[in-house]
């Protein structure tokens, strides 16, 4: 006999309790977030590479944020350090044309990043919800269950009065 009296059990302990969704989730969605982040990288580079290569990507699509990222970052510290009117000047195009694929590649890598956030959030929600259904399904199931017992129940007590009002109804054999 075990500890608590039943043979081959022990009692159960609080160091059996883990939480499985807490202890599940957290490594996954830091291995997804490193996995998108190592393979946005060469997406980065080759971004680069064709601001490099093509004058259209690097005038048109490269270009006009990075400078406006350099103007607002530069507005930000010199406001930061009391230079209210101080004039900004734009970057060079080489430098621009680096920082706007960064940003480009940055914004692929929180694009990338967010839809698999948003795919995760829907496959649970969609999850919850066939859960749901599923436990509405047998609360309605058992709902029925129980009213059709207590429509058989309700049935054999009226016989059971019927039967005793049958019994009290017989004559009683006389005593000799």
């Amino acid at each position: 006999m075990g500890s608590n009296g039943v043979t081959g059990r022990s009692a159960p302990t609080s160091t059996h309790f883990r939480p499985k969704m807490v202890v599940g989730a957290f490594p996954i969605a830091k291995l997804l977030y490193l996995g998108v982040k190592q393979l946005s990288k060469p997406v980065a580079n080759r971004i680069k590479a064709g601001a490099r290569r093509s004058e259209f990507f690097k005038n048109y699509i490269c270009l006009p944020p990075a400078q406006l990222y350099h103007w607002i970052e530069m507005r930000t510290k010199m406001r930061i350090m009391g230079f209210r009117g101080a004039n900004i000047k734009p970057l060079n195009e080489d430098a621009a044309a680096e920082l706007g694929a960064e940003l480009l590649g940055e914004t692929l890598i929180f694009l990338v990043g967010g839809g698999c956030m948003v795919l995760e959030y829907t496959r649970q929600s969609a999850n919850s919800r066939r859960k749901e259904d599923e436990l509405d399904q047998t609360l309605n199931h058992l709902q029925t269950q129980i009213a059709e017992l207590t429509f058989t129940t309700e049935t054999l007590s009226a016989q059971l009065r019927e039967v005793n009002r049958q019994l009290v109804s017989f004559p009683t054999p006389s005593k000799k």
